[in-house]
């Protein structure tokens, strides 16, 4: 099974990935007793799961508010010079900076996608021209503040 392949799965192995995308510290003997399973057959289906590359990794969702980043933006980057060195050079630039939360290289009016995390938008002001607007190759930039956010279960929302 090659990552991706989520229609292979089983009902078991969908109803796991299903709970663990909600909770992923559930054990395998929660989810064994859960699902009708021992424990060790828990853990080989959500080991093999790993392995597979239906899970690409375990993470902790951090509060950004809660620890003094109150203010969340996205920001459009149009590249002003384009090629395989502007970019990585760009890459590695924006990757340095500890406010930028995720850098994803878009097709479409823009060439990345950040998202940024500041404290105000007096702290965002600074980060976005002391750090972000002196990056190698930065052109246009536009900036979308965030009002709200709310986590929806995508397409396993569907099964």
């Amino acid at each position: 099974m090659s990552a991706g392949s989520f229609n292979e799965l089983d009902e078991t192995d969908r109803e796991i990935v299903c709970a663990l995308a909600a909770d992923a510290t559930r054990s395998a003997g929660a989810l064994g007793r859960d699902l009708g399973l021992s424990q060790p057959a828990a853990w080989r289906r959500i080991r093999r799961l790993h392995e597979n590359g239906v899970f690409s990794g375990r993470r902790v969702d951090l509060n950004a508010e809660a620890l003094g980043f109150g203010v969340t933006v996205f920001l459009g980057i149009k590249l002003a010079s384009k090629g395989r060195v502007s970019l990585e050079d760009f890459e590695r630039a924006v990757t340095a900076i500890p406010e930028v939360q995720t850098v994803q290289h878009v097709l479409g009016l823009y060439d990345y996608r950040l998202r940024v995390v500041a404290r105000d938008l007096s702290d965002f002001e600074r980060v976005l021209r002391r750090r972000i607007m002196t990056l190698p190759s930065v052109g246009n930039v536009e900036a979308n503040v965030l009002l709200s956010e709310e986590r929806l279960p995508g397409p396993l929302g569907a099964l």
